[in-house]
């Protein structure tokens, strides 16, 4: 998987508000959720590159060692 960039992103503290609300009504982080309606944007509109990986899943990534223990246990 390419490396995810990062960008700051200043905003009103109300609207960060309001993401996060409703982020936690999606069960996604409030980098999810802007993400996801980026996206979404970005589709509607006819930008959305081609190239685009797909969106991570939601919760923890897999691991990628089946030899190592599983933690929740």
């Amino acid at each position: 998987m390419p490396e995810r960039k990062s960008i700051l992103l200043r905003l009103d503290p109300a609207v960060h508000d309001a993401l996060a609300r409703w982020a936690a009504a999606e069960l996604r982080s409030t980098n999810a959720q802007i993400e996801f309606l980026l996206r979404e944007a970005l589709r509607e509109e006819g930008r959305l590159p081609n190239e685009a990986g797909k969106m991570r899943r939601p919760g923890r990534p897999r691991r990628t060692d089946p030899e190592q223990p599983d933690e929740s246990t």
